[in-house]
């Protein structure tokens, strides 16, 4: 349902004379794919949203704020940086093209957004005054750098909701006091109920790839177990090869392959041929069929109830894949939970750091990133390698034993200087180097953090590491304490 050239015209029509003698005075990243720009112009504050989600890319303003992350992305963090504060020169429609272009002035010079409204390819770019882009909302590295070029547009396919759903410019209604700018509140509407219906369905998408890829690896689970079940089945016979040849001991001697006995638990006493080992003595040989025996009373405890629940979850999730499959699954509208259940572990890490629930220490930085700290060996190796990405930053004091470190980053970004340095005192604070106040702290990527083979958990080893050298700085510190969000259980 994205906008053709000719409505973008329309809508550019109307927000050219709003967002007139403007200047942008603060910059929002709602989510990965749209842009909010709040403008002031004299006696009224716009809000002017782009959006490059695929089928909802638009242009148009907006009546109220939308729900923030609470660390703004790489792409607003830049923007922030170089154009919040900036006069608006003029926004303006490339002629018979889907791409608007915001002309702005910044106290570095001239700047321009560029937003390409072309479905599935739209995307939202930052030109220098040269007309070099500097970065995009979807990070495509292979443009940064080069001198702007309008890509080719993809021709617009139509769809059902297309056809059903008039664009703008049908129906046009002209302002009124009450609402001076009606194409841009007939699409907020319009986008608004597709956007839920389009994050609906990526909702059952996604869901639906989380519940087949647990059920595959419960099924190749479930598989393995009832195979070692069986392999010890085979041992079920084997208290009694012991207690016949216990019975029997004084008359074996090492270097039999076999021994026949009387079956005394047969009551038809028959003749019974064990085999042996006539490597091993009588003794060994005994204790290893009992030996063989335990595995097989161990294999009953502990795998059939396994098997039983992985039954009863394998049940669980076809259920819900079937409720998906007939269209009636719903979200669950229940807070998230961090107990085993058919949801994927990314899931439940991400879940878990949303609501701040969970073990570790946690704080935020003074530029707003968070920071984990482990408690003990067993939350460094959780906060390692089960919580931390491969882009998030690791921290350790060096040489010594301490906790595991980790800031959150959004992918593509760098750690601010004072992150680093707030991490590192928290890595120094929580490390046996606390007595002294003051050493090395390495840092690195968690992608180059590896296990330790055969060691305790928390063990690792470190490549592309670099070093910091800090104190325990009392401001740093209680800036730091005061933002420590931990919920202690």
């Amino acid at each position: 349902m994205a906008l053709t050239a000719t409505e973008i015209g329309c809508i550019v029509q109307e927000l050219a004379p709003a967002l007139a003698e403007g200047w942008i005075q603060k910059i929002f990243q709602p989510s990965s794919s749209s842009l909010l720009l709040e403008v002031r112009v004299p006696g009224h504050t716009r809000r002017l949203l782009c959006s490059v989600r695929d089928g909802t890319a638009r242009i148009h303003l907006v009546g109220e704020s939308l729900p923030n992350p609470p660390t703004p992305p790489a792409f607003c963090q830049l923007l922030r940086a170089r154009i919040q504060g900036a006069r608006i020169d003029g926004l303006a429609q490339i002629p018979g093209d889907r791409i608007v272009r915001l002309d702005l002035t910044s106290r570095d010079g001239p700047v321009a957004l560029i937003a390409e409204l072309f479905g599935r390819h739209a995307d939202l770019l930052l030109l220098d005054g040269e007309s070099r882009v500097l970065a995009t909302l979807r990070h495509n590295r292979d443009r940064v750098g080069q001198a702007y070029q309008a890509p080719s547009p993809t021709p617009l396919r139509s769809s059902p909701s297309d056809v059903a759903t008039p664009g703008p410019e049908s129906k046009p209604q002209p302002p009124t006091e009450s609402d001076p700018f009606p194409l841009s509140s007939r699409l907020e509407t319009l986008y608004r109920d597709r956007e839920a219906e389009l994050s609906h369905l990526t909702q059952i998408r996604e869901r639906e790839s989380i519940l087949r890829k647990h059920l595959k690896k419960l099924l190749r689970r479930m598989s393995a177990l009832r195979r070692d079940l069986e392999q010890a089945g085979r041992y079920e016979p084997y208290a009694r090869y012991g207690e016949l040849l216990k019975a029997n001991l004084g008359l074996l001697k090492k270097g039999l392959t076999n021994a026949s006995v009387v079956d005394y638990y047969d009551e038809r006493l028959p003749e019974l041929t064990i085999p042996l080992d006539p490597t091993k003595g009588p003794q060994a040989n005994m204790d290893a069929y009992f030996a063989k025996y335990r595995k097989f009373v161990s294999a009953q405890r502990e795998i059939s109830p396994r098997v039983a629940a992985i039954e009863v979850e394998v049940q669980q999730l076809q259920t819900e894949l079937a409720t998906i499959k007939n269209g009636t699954w719903q979200a669950p509208n229940r807070e998230p939970r961090t107990t085993m259940s058919p949801i994927s572990r990314t899931g439940r890490k991400r879940a878990a750091v949303e609501t701040h629930r969970g073990p570790f220490r946690r704080f935020i930085s003074s530029d707003g990133h968070q920071i984990f700290v482990g408690r003990n060996a067993r939350e460094n190796d959780e906060l390692t390698f089960s919580l931390a990405k491969s882009e998030d930053l690791w921290l350790h004091a060096r040489g010594t034993p301490g906790s595991h470190v980790v800031v959150r980053l959004e992918k593509g970004t760098e750690p601010p200087p004072e992150t680093i340095r707030d991490a590192a005192t928290l890595a120094l604070l929580y490390s046996d180097l606390k007595k002294s106040g003051k050493g090395d702290v390495i840092y690195t990527r968690r992608k180059w953090v590896k296990k330790a083979k055969g060691q305790a958990p928390g063990a690792v080893t470190v490549t592309q590491e670099k070093t910091i050298y800090v104190t325990l700085d009392k401001p740093r510190l209680d800036a730091l304490k005061a933002r420590h969000t931990d919920r202690e259980r």
